[in-house]
């Protein structure tokens, strides 16, 4: 069959080729959300990690996870193309998700408190780690830049494209943290990481077996440089080596939360000295102040993410030890509660897809849309501060965990949409895609920060568990209280600050709100 004849071919008015992506990265999402749910149990409670080491451990991934796919973007678009970096990263992917199966074992605590771990167990899994932080670095991006390949500039079905690839995303965290999570805490670790493995290898062979489908589209540019050879050995295979090598470096790193957080205040105080600078000695008036209104935007994101992003920290530490799970006689597992973002993004996009265009000329301003994020992500805490108020000596009632959920869902349908879109109208040509390498930084920021907040609610474990549930719920209280202050300070803030914000975007906002 013929690239033209395979071209004409179409699923539900879209590419076939989409959705080839779409379960690639369907399994992909179920394998990463599967493993994050329940990386902070297995190590509070397998390992016995205090909960702030857990939270810092979880916070130097996390940031690493969202800052590799800039050099994993980048070296796909010069070198690779995007159909052999997603190759590669789904076989990093699937190699990390093997190791992060292999259990060792368990870490004891004496009467006195000692507590003796199993280093060799840990190792792997930290080398582990490195592997899927190098994988998600080559697939995250690349995946969604081959998504827009498969339509021409000006092609109407664009959007709707990523409406149902995203659902895609969507899908797969619902059925990881309802499916991994329920292994991993119910009948071990390794079942639950396992799932994650083999989900990802699923994914892996979908996108392999595809490439008919995608009718030469994502493949490299520059083939002749791929094939010169340096040091004896292929430049695509020495780039795979070199890629490949890089997980012995994240390795140490995510081991070190220091070496992190520098790494990042350095990166993010670099790349706001060269937006300072670019807008002052490159840009005229108008490109300039565009460029302001995004980085005040990208700034506030930093707030927004960091909030939202306690649920794989403090919240579901909370879920475990604070929320009473048990309903009609069953005990739903803490980390099942994180399925409720995914299925609520699902019920409400459409919603709110609808509610914007409803809306017409009243459609809230981006600006405008950021602040109500802020202010739903801290009201979010706010239901919990008031399940603990009203919960007396016992334990909190999973309804206000599931309406945290709520609230916070409706802010990041505020807030995600329009964000990347803002990216790309507001930077001048020549920066997008640095633009949109600060944007992932800031995304990688917010995780780390997140840590550095969840820290607030540490409390002190026996063997994993938290032996006083009053004292453990006013730790909780006072994060919650803490975060919730937080959001609806800066909510306001930004509210107060739109219609400047509005101002210097020079009607871009109308585009983006559109």
């Amino acid at each position: 069959m013929t690239n033209d004849s395979l071209n004409k071919e179409e699923f539900f008015g879209h590419p076939k080729a989409l959705f080839i992506l779409f379960f690639t990265e369907m399994w992909e999402r179920f394998s990463f959300y599967g493993m994050k749910a329940l990386l902070i149990f297995y190590l509070t409670k397998y390992h016995l990690f205090s909960d702030t080491s857990g939270n810092l451990l979880i916070g130097s991934y996390a940031a690493l996870v969202y800052a590799v796919p800039v050099l994993g973007g980048f070296i796909a678009d010069r070198y690779l193309g995007f159909r052999k970096a997603i190759v590669f990263g789904g076989i990093m992917l699937v190699l990390g998700h093997i190791g992060m199966a292999y259990e060792g074992n368990a870490a004891t605590q004496s009467m006195t408190g000692e507590i003796t771990r199993d280093n060799t167990s840990l190792q792997i899994f930290y080398f582990s780690l490195s592997l899927i932080i190098v994988g998600v670095g080559f697939l995250k991006a690349n995946i969604s830049s081959l998504v827009g390949e498969l339509y021409e500039t000006g092609d109407k079905r664009r959007d709707s494209g990523f409406t149902l690839f995203y659902m895609g995303i969507n899908l797969g965290s619902f059925m990881a943290t309802l499916i991994c999570g329920w292994l991993g805490e119910t009948y071990g670790w390794s079942y639950g990481f396992a799932a994650a493995g083999i989900g990802m290898f699923f994914g892996l062979m979908t996108f392999i077996s595809g490439k008919k489908l995608l009718m030469g589209k994502g493949e490299t540019t520059v083939p002749e440089i791929l094939e010169k050879k340096s040091f004896g050995i292929k430049n695509e295979w020495l780039i795979y080596l070199l890629s490949a090598s890089s997980a012995l470096i994240f390795w140490q790193m995510v081991q070190r939360h220091e070496v992190v957080s520098y790494s990042l205040m350095v990166a993010g105080a670099v790349s706001f000295i060269y937006i300072v600078y670019y807008a002052v000695t490159q840009l005229d008036k108008k490109a300039r102040e565009q460029l302001m209104a995004l980085t005040i935007l990208i700034v506030f994101t930093i707030i927004f993410w960091a909030l939202f992003e306690q649920a794989y920290t403090s919240l579901n530490l909370f879920a475990d030890r604070i929320l009473d799970r048990t309903v009609f006689g069953y005990t739903i597992t803490a980390s099942q509660f994180l399925s409720f973002n995914a299925l609520f993004i699902i019920l409400l996009a459409p919603v709110f897809a609808w509610l914007w265009v409803k809306l017409g000329k009243y459609n809230p301003n981006t600006a405008v849309k950021f602040s109500i994020a802020l202010l739903l992500v801290g009201l979010g805490f706010g239901s919990l501060v008031l399940g603990i108020s009203l919960s007396g000596m016992g334990k909190v009632a999973m309804i206000w965990l599931i309406l945290t959920y709520l609230l916070h869902t409706c802010g990041e349908l505020c807030l995600s949409p329009v964000g990347l879109s803002a990216v790309t109208k507001l930077s001048p040509v020549k920066i997008v895609g640095f633009m949109m390498g600060v944007w992932f930084l800031a995304t990688a920021s917010s995780e780390f920060i997140a840590s550095i907040l969840a820290n607030i609610a540490s409390v002190d474990t026996s063997n994993g568990t938290a032996p006083d549930l009053n004292l453990a719920k006013q730790s909780y209280l006072v994060l919650f209280e803490y975060l919730f202050y937080t959001g609806l300070g800066f909510g306001l803030l930004l509210l107060v600050l739109s219609p400047i914000i509005k101002k210097l975007m020079h009607g871009v906002d109308k585009e983006l709100n559109n």
